[in-house]
């Protein structure tokens, strides 16, 4: 039998994250506020991280600091955000989040 999947997108009240459920894991993509750098990665608690990257506490995103939320998805286990993580690091993810939020300010 297949269990339920989560919901997959989370409510963004005020560039926080309102979490569902505390036992599950998040990919999370950010945008700078020059609107230049995404950056994506895993985490369980999404507004703990943020707060990381725009303390410049994450090497990888700390040069384009500050960072916004645009995108959250919840999984119920590591293995699969991790999955979905590499996902969007691939060329064809990169592809993916420009299609969902770049595509309608280019056009």
């Amino acid at each position: 039998m297949a269990r339920p999947r989560p919901p997959k997108l989370l409510c963004n009240f005020g560039g926080r994250i309102r979490h569902t459920d505390m036992n599950m894991y998040y990919i999370y993509i950010l945008l700078n506020e020059e609107k230049t750098r995404t950056y994506t990665g895993v985490a369980d608690d999404v507004n703990k991280r943020l707060a990381l990257h725009n303390a410049g506490r994450v090497k990888a995103s700390r040069p384009y600091r500050p960072y916004n939320i645009i995108h959250t998805e919840s999984f119920e286990t590591l293995k699969e955000a991790r999955q979905k993580e590499k996902f969007y690091k691939s060329t064809t993810g990169r592809r993916r989040i420009k299609e969902m939020f770049f595509s309608q300010r280019l056009g």
